[in-house]
């Protein structure tokens, strides 16, 4: 037999083995899922601990806990923390997933902020919300979270670390009528819900194409009181379906390195949790409509406006330009519009500090094993030097020539550049946004007062729980599970004995580059496809939103009033 032939029987062998590998590993995912989901849901956390304060026990119940880290690796927690560092507490974001993403692997957030000798807290969630579950209950149990983890440290402020959605939970608090007292790193974390990259983070136009809040209040009715996690979860793989090509066609062509990490991820992914209607609204219409964090207009109380301009403790704020969910945009819009100048910044005692990656995905911000031992580390060792700065607004860079993120302290540095606050521009249409917004707040009045009651009135938790197994996002993984498809147990025996004689071709076998070109070729279309469909978004919004109002953006933003709220009266308890 010629080589050429051999080459192509041997692809023909290996294609096939793999194709009974990719679809067991898809069953195995499903079984997993329903596994986890049988077991509660647990926290995905690759580090034992125990439970210290549960607030499902609270006088206002919520479903978050709060966890202490006991053990990290094969050490205990006394032999590996430097009773000089102060607590670090973890908040994990509730966007449609469970916890554990800063900490389902060694390599992460807890991993390093533990291998550092840093005391560490983490914060979780339980699948279900409690009964009535407000956005505020949420704020008031993470506060009290900060001041029970200081109390068993003599009295030293956390340095909290909020990841996505609880990165504005944190600022919130910061910016309250009592605030925060020890440093704030939030990783990916949208402040400044408006600003974004015309045709490149089309996510911001999408409430006022759908007008407004109305859907998911909807959404949350069919639920009976509930919001499904799942949606959250679609729309993140919507934003970029190329990027879900990527992660199938990556687990085909490289089966046997990527099936581990898959499942390992997966499990994570596919963990979908719930929102109260309460909290969910609240959040839609005043932060990704409204924008009022930004704008002085978030009610914590009654006494209380949320100013960001309040805030006196340190902020890291870590983002990426390749984050397609929060750029650099979201994160960082916010500082010019809340100080009109470097001075202005200044003189209010704040000291903001931002690192941006130029390459690294959203999750990548908080789950890349690679930015964990690097730019995590690198804040956490800088911490101390933070805390120091004089007021004003610095870049960190981290100078790393040997490329290693495994490498020692003495081969990387840090240095804090500082920048101005006019230096920040962030194009946007905040007329049109304001339009949205009140175009939202019509609709779902009219929506509230009509099909809204009926909805709500006929909804049962048996029909919510039955749009809920008819989820797209739940259908196509139980459909591959053994509970379903009996007849897929027969691929374990078969993917095990392959699995132990695999025939895998090497890279530079010509079908298999073949093979590679084609899957890069698919995906490129599918870009050009989401360019396309991103396009068409940016233009339906303008048309709607943006024409005519040219008067409106001209006339000075109203933002600019919320800068200087009155000061409201302490929260009391």
């Amino acid at each position: 037999m010629s080589p050429a032939l051999d080459g192509v029987v041997a692809y023909q062998r290996d294609f096939l083995e793999r194709t009974i590998l990719f679809w067991d590993t898809l069953r195995q995912r499903a079984d997993n899922m329903i596994a986890h989901e049988r077991a509660g849901k647990p926290p995905l956390l690759d580090f034992d601990y125990e439970l210290v304060l549960d607030a499902r026990r609270f006088e206002r119940p919520v479903n978050y806990a709060l966890l202490r880290i006991t053990r990290y690796g094969d050490e205990c927690l006394e032999d590996c923390l430097d009773p000089a560092k102060p607590p670090v507490m973890i908040v994990d974001p509730r966007a449609g997933h469970g916890p554990g993403i800063g900490g389902f692997k060694h390599d992460s957030e807890v991993g390093i902020a533990m291998h550092e000798g840093y005391p560490v807290y983490f914060v979780v969630f339980y699948p279900e919300p409690s009964a009535g579950q407000t956005m505020v209950d949420v704020l008031h149990t993470l506060r009290r979270f900060a001041e029970e983890v200081s109390r068993r440290h003599d009295g030293k402020p956390p340095t909290l670390y909020g990841n996505c959605q609880a990165g504005w939970a944190i600022a919130i608090l910061a910016a309250d009528c009592e605030g925060l007292a020890g440093p704030a790193v939030l990783n990916g974390s949208p402040l400044s819900y408006w600003a974004g990259e015309s045709g490149v983070n089309p996510a911001r136009v999408s409430g006022g194409l759908l007008g407004g809040a109305w859907l998911s209040h909807l959404t949350c009715d069919l639920g009976d009181g509930r919001f499904d996690g799942a949606w959250l979860v679609q729309n993140f793989e919507n934003l970029k379906p190329e990027g879900v090509w990527e992660k199938y066609a990556n687990l085909f062509s490289h089966i046997d390195e990527e099936r581990e990490r898959f499942l390992e991820f997966e499990r994570w992914w596919n963990g979908f949790y719930f929102l109260s209607r309460e909290e969910m609204l609240v959040i839609v219409e005043n932060l990704f409509i409204g924008n009022s964090l930004e704008q002085g207009k978030l009610r914590i109380c009654r006494d209380c406006l949320v100013d960001l301009r309040r805030i006196r403790n340190p902020l890291v704020i870590f983002a990426s330009y390749g984050d397609n969910i929060t750029p650099p945009h979201q994160a960082l819009g916010w500082i010019p519009t809340i100080y009109s100048d470097t001075d202005d910044l200044k003189q209010a005692g704040q000291r903001i500090i931002y690192l941006i990656n130029p390459h690294i995905g959203h999750l990548g911000i908080f789950v890349s094993a690679r930015v964990a031992r690097l730019e995590h580390r690198a804040i956490l060792d800088s911490l101390k030097k933070i805390e120091v700065l004089p007021p004003g607004l610095y870049e960190m860079k981290i100078d790393n020539p040997t490329g290693d993120p495994d490498c020692g302290r003495d081969a990387y540095s840090v240095r804090f550049e500082e920048r101005r606050v006019e230096e920040l521009e962030f194009p946007g249409n905040r007329a049109a946004f304001r339009r949205v917004a009140e175009v939202s707040a019509q609709m779902d009045a009219l929506y509230s007062t009509t099909l809204g009651r009926w909805i709500e009135a006929t909804s049962t938790p048996l029909s919510a729980q039955l749009l809920e197994w008819l989820h797209p996002m739940r259908v196509s993984r139980h459909a591959f599970a053994t509970d379903f498809n009996p007849w897929l147990r027969a691929l374990a025996p078969i993917a095990a004995s392959i699995a132990r004689d695999r025939h895998a071709v090497p890279g530079t076998n010509s079908l298999k580059v073949r093979e590679i070109e084609t899957f890069d070729a698919v995906r490129s279309l599918i870009t050009q496809a989401r360019e396309l469909r991103d396009q068409g978004y940016e233009f339906w919004f303008e048309t709607l939103y943006g024409r005519g109002l040219a008067a409106d953006a001209a006339e000075a933003d109203p933002v600019s009033a919320s800068t200087s709220q009155p000061a409201c009266r302490r929260r009391t308890r």
